[in-house]
């Protein structure tokens, strides 16, 4: 979620229990300046979250390395 940096210090409590659930981008004149983030979240639950569904199960760490050395080898 993005904020103005305005809106953020006018509603800090509302900021800091959204912050619970999901990351909270401050701006001020169109630019990040803070991003505010759950220190009680890792950042590899996070990750997995979001590519959860998006990788094939079966899918296995071998069979990627392997396609992309092979690729590689075709570009040389």
């Amino acid at each position: 979620m993005r904020v103005t940096a305005t809106e953020f210090k006018l509603n800090l409590g509302k900021y800091l229990e959204l912050v619970r659930t999901e990351d909270i981008w401050v701006t001020k004149n169109g630019k990040t300046v803070a991003k505010l983030i759950n220190p009680n979240v890792s950042s590899v639950d996070a990750i997995s979250g979001v590519l959860a569904g998006k990788i094939p199960a079966d899918l296995a760490r071998h069979v990627l390395r392997e396609e992309r050395l092979s690729q590689y080898e075709r570009n040389d």
